[in-house]
């Protein structure tokens, strides 16, 4: 399955490393990433809209997809910086110096490390459905944590988790793609098919990626909210309302990190590209416009 009408390259971004990347239309530079468990797939009503007038870049991020997935013997090489790093080269290699940024889920974590890493390269950030990596572990306790299973579950030393996840793969990325859609019809059988086949194939670098976001990724967070340092571009958050779930102002989280923020609450689930790619485009090209 792929996005119809983008051409598909395969770019050099690493030592070792090499991306897959759907890229269509002409004009300036926006790079799509995607979350968890999906690939670039997730974005192709959204892509094929704003390549009208956009040079529009879909990778698989490292570790995901048809994009290469190496070892992580030290805890670095899934994390956001390293996935980061990444992206910015992707572009470069691609011939652009500064693009505009958006990332869902996982991918939102990519981008707003990105952000913070490379201000000069990312023009515009947008974030779906998701919070920064410090806060995301902040809010998350008592009963409430329940929903963030997983995040417990692949902070867990290497062996374990991929053992158990390997065991019912599809049964295990099955279930976030059935309980986090609102629309289940949003996603058709032959996205979830790839999507179920791409993730049972990638355990152990997907395990990797979460348990970076217990550690090292953290680590850059509190480095960075000692030094005072933000996101500096215009950003634009689109999110469901989880403060009124677990208790906390997901708008006064997100301002702590960008000054020029638009922050939205919207009424699709988690999968909102998929779910509502007409609201998802528009606030993307309402954040271009900034």
């Amino acid at each position: 399955m792929k996005i119809e009408g983008f051409a598909y390259r395969r770019v050099q971004v690493a030592d070792g490393v090499a991306l897959n990347a759907a890229v269509g239309g002409s004009g300036s530079p926006v790079v799509l990433l995607h979350g968890f468990p999906q690939t670039h797939l997730m974005w192709r009503h959204v892509a094929a809209d704003l390549a009208a007038d956009h040079t529009v870049i879909a990778p698989d991020l490292r570790g995901y997809g048809d994009s290469d997935k190496p070892a992580d013997p030290d805890g670095t090489a899934y994390s956001k910086r390293t996935m980061a790093a990444d992206i910015v080269a992707l572009a470069r290699e691609l011939g652009h110096d500064r693009f505009a940024l958006a990332g869902h889920d996982r991918g939102a974590l990519v981008a707003i490390r990105a952000g913070l890493d490379h201000p000069d390269a990312v023009t515009h950030l947008a974030s779906l459905d998701v919070l920064p990596t410090l806060d995301m572990w902040d809010v998350m306790h008592g009963v409430g944590g329940a929903i963030g299973f997983h995040l417990y579950l692949m902070a867990q030393p290497p062996g374990l988790p991929e053992q158990m996840i390997s065991a019912s793969a599809d049964a295990f990325f099955g279930h976030f793609l059935d309980l986090w859609a609102n629309n289940p019809d949003a996603i058709p059988a032959e996205a979830r098919a790839a999507y179920l086949k791409a993730s049972r194939e990638a355990v152990p670098s997907i395990v990797a990626d979460y348990r970076a976001s217990a550690g090292v990724d953290v680590e850059h967070d509190r480095a960075d909210r000692a030094a005072g340092r933000t996101l500096t571009m215009p950003v634009t958050v689109l999110q469901q309302d989880w403060g009124a779930a677990l208790g906390f102002d997901a708008a006064g989280l997100w301002r702590a990190w960008a000054g020029d923020l638009d922050h939205r609450t919207v009424s699709c689930g988690h999968y909102m590209a998929e779910e509502a790619p007409a609201e998802v485009t528009k606030a993307l090209r309402d954040l271009l416009a900034r």
